[in-house]
């Protein structure tokens, strides 16, 4: 379906990120992962991702807090595989703190990276998926772009503002061949969300299974995590030709999360 296309997935070395690039590698797409984490482990996946799906994968190191190197990243994508046609805004972290007591740097580095991110993705992607007249942006947002939690002020701003950048670039590139949507998961079992159990432990007085159990999951009603395999399938299908009329929205899968 992506043969002769070329994906950025950021955020891509772990989780929701790496399945993504794997689903869409599967689809024929070469792709760029970016991100954080050990070395070897992320050439292991990089490499890995060549040898399964017999696809071109480069990574990039990138800093997603730095306008310069997000764009030096898509530069690079363009110029070696020759074209940029899917980009997924995929990185993200998280801070869980009463908002009195919130960092102020956390609350900096969680809106630089979960929102301005995207924005210098997008800015620097846009003048190719022009010109070539076709593309793919999905953000992977959160069921915290459409409610809130406590002690996630940061996040649930950014997921909030990365819903609105969603619908002002799809209305933007509508005529274009271009389509903007995002992806609001539930909770995911992601390393993300394992590290962030210990400061909700915290912050609520918990246990480690009363955080899961009554605050995780305690929002969906299949009381069950929502996989990385599942969010990677609706990427793909948001690629498809049977998505090009999906612009400028909000797809849920949360298990009924904000169904209520």
């Amino acid at each position: 379906m992506l043969k002769g296309k070329t994906a950025l997935i950021t955020g891509s070395t772990s989780g929701i990120g790496l399945a993504v690039a794997r689903a869409l590698a599967a689809q024929g797409a070469n792709v760029t992962i970016n991100g954080f984490g050990d070395k070897a482990a992320i050439e292991k996946e990089r490499s890995a991702i060549e040898k399964e799906f017999g696809v071109r994968a480069l990574y990039s190191g990138a800093n997603m807090t730095k306008p310069t190197e997000i764009a030096a990243m898509v530069r690079d994508t363009e110029q070696t595989f020759g074209r940029l046609d899917v980009l997924v805004n995929n990185a993200g972290i998280q801070h869980v703190s009463p908002i009195e007591e919130f960092p102020i740097e956390k609350w900096q580095e969680i809106i630089a990276i979960n929102l301005s991110a995207a924005f210098h993705t997008i800015r620097a992607a846009i003048p190719g998926m022009k010109t070539r007249r076709w593309g793919r942006i999905i953000n992977t947002a959160s069921a915290h772009s459409l409610v809130a939690s406590p002690f996630k002020c940061a996040y649930v701003s950014a997921k909030h503002g990365l819903a609105g950048l969603t619908k002002t670039v799809a209305l933007e590139v509508a005529t274009f061949g271009i389509t903007a949507n995002c992806i609001s998961p539930g909770y995911v079992w992601t390393p993300l969300v394992e590290r962030q159990i210990p400061d909700t432990m915290k912050a609520r007085g918990l246990t480690a299974e009363q955080v899961k159990r009554d605050v995780l999951l305690a929002a969906q009603p299949t009381k069950e995590f929502v996989t990385v395999d599942e969010v990677a399938a609706l990427a793909v299908y948001l690629c498809s030709d049977a998505a090009t009329s999906i612009t400028g929205a909000n797809l849920s899968i949360d298990g009924g999360w904000t169904a209520a």
